[in-house]
């Protein structure tokens, strides 16, 4: 189980519980020095803890090669392409984290974000309905959703698998009653279709990087006095300031290049994505609620032995239910995405991205097997595969080449997590 902050989550819930009752203090794994700080990492690493490691090193070592076997790869306008093309696949990975940390599955979040979409393009297309109220009526359908499912593996007991499993094939079946075969409906909301294809002015993405650096000194520096106040140890100041500058570094790279004309016509296109800094917030509040919340803790406690999180007072069945509602609901807003960047809605929709979403997941460091995770490793492993299908499109190979590079990468990222929890519980049974 992690630490409420920064930490990677270990097994050892019991021992996590235990600090569950200061709640005035959020943990922040290894204090020390910068050093102390490296050396822990190192030994993290060596036990089988990598993390998202595994991912970013494979996103680093795609992208050099796609760069170096096309000319189009690394250039502006891809690059906001690449972006957009990812932004589904993260908001569905990120809504997977949520049920893969107990060591659940939720085969049906990709129809139910196919469904949702339908109902919300029938409601506006064809009842006429305001697209503000038809998308809190697809909201409410997927809570309720996500609300059917947690009952069913929380409360009856059910492996999620197969409730989820019979979801997946239903939701296709009522996606065909309310569109019927071969039907389409055109998305005809300026406002939807903003997200993926309109962009914030240049100056607003700097104002965006501002926020960020705004909110992440302001939290860490409160952590910090707060801990200070406690008489805990605090991490070095020094790591503080790397983190501010790597979001200023690594932030303004981005949105410089994003800023660049990428128009092809009399039209100037420039700025950042306004999909961009949606994704961002969720993924802030999403990690917030993990991090900082009784309900992120204790999902982590449950992932990584729900026994020991019974025994200590821990609601786990609430917990489930929860989380499969959170999942819903995220797919929700990735089936938003989907229909702004295609346009359109058919009877089809969501039926091949769910498990490109547990893939993502997978790929960026999240444990199948519970306990395990962060948001931002979803992300990243969502964009190493938006990389592989980018990067073979532009190289004009088969789909069937995305599917099998893709399908590898999957096994080798779960190999990897396999692999790492054995060494992890062989470091443990040494000590």
């Amino acid at each position: 189980m992690s630490a409420p902050k920064g930490g990677t989550p270990a097994t050892d819930s019991t021992t996590a519980l235990s600090a569950l009752s200061t709640e005035q203090l959020i943990g922040s794994g290894q204090e020390g020095g910068l050093l102390d700080q490296v050396n822990a990492w190192v030994q993290r690493v060596r036990g089988g803890d990598m993390g998202a490691l595994p991912a970013i090193a494979g996103f680093v070592v795609l992208s050099i090669l796609f760069t170096a076997l096309s000319p189009f790869f690394f250039t502006e306008r891809n690059f906001a392409n690449l972006l957009t093309q990812a932004a589904t696949l993260v908001m569905l990975g990120m809504a997977l984290v949520f049920v893969l940390l107990l060591g659940e599955i939720d085969l049906s979040a990709g129809v139910t974000a196919g469904l949702t979409m339908v109902i919300f393009v029938v409601l506006v297309a064809v009842v006429n309905l305001n697209w503000i109220l038809a998308l809190a009526l697809a909201f409410l359908t997927g809570i309720a959703i996500g609300t059917f499912i947690g009952f069913f593996v929380a409360k009856v007991g059910i492996p999620s698998f197969v409730v989820t499993l019979g979801l997946f094939l239903g939701f296709q079946g009522l996606e065909l009653m309310i569109i019927g075969a071969g039907g389409l409906y055109r998305v005809e909301t300026p406002e939807i279709l903003a997200i993926q294809n309109s962009t914030m002015p240049p100056w607003a993405g700097w104002v965006m990087i501002l926020v960020m650096l705004g909110i992440s000194a302001t939290m860490s520096f409160v952590d910090r006095a707060r801990r200070t106040r406690a008489g805990v140890p605090n991490r070095t100041i020094a790591l503080v300031w790397a983190k501010l500058i790597a979001i200023a570094v690594l932030g303004g790279i981005v949105v410089f290049i994003l800023n660049q004309n990428r128009g092809t016509g009399f039209k100037a296109i420039e700025g950042v994505p306004i999909v961009v800094p949606i994704t961002l917030a969720i993924l802030w509040l999403g990690t917030f609620v993990l991090d900082r919340t009784k309900f992120g803790r204790y999902i982590y406690a449950v992932g990584g032995n729900a026994e020991a999180a019974r025994r200590s007072g821990v609601k786990v069945a609430a917990i489930r239910w929860c989380a499969f509602i959170v999942c819903s609901s995220l797919a929700v807003v990735a089936g938003l995405f989907s229909i702004s960047k295609v346009g359109s809605v058919d009877a089809a929709a969501g039926r091949d991205i769910v498990l490109s979403g547990v893939a993502a997941a997978v790929v960026g460091g999240v444990s199948l097997f519970g306990g395990r995770g962060r948001l931002i490793h979803a992300a990243i492993g969502a964009l190493v595969i938006a990389v592989i299908t980018n990067g073979l499109g532009l190289l004009n190979l088969p789909a069937g080449v995305n599917y099998a590079v893709t399908g590898g990468v999957l096994i080798l990222a779960a190999t990897i997590d396999a692999v790492s929890r054995k060494r992890a519980g062989g470091s443990v049974l040494r000590t």
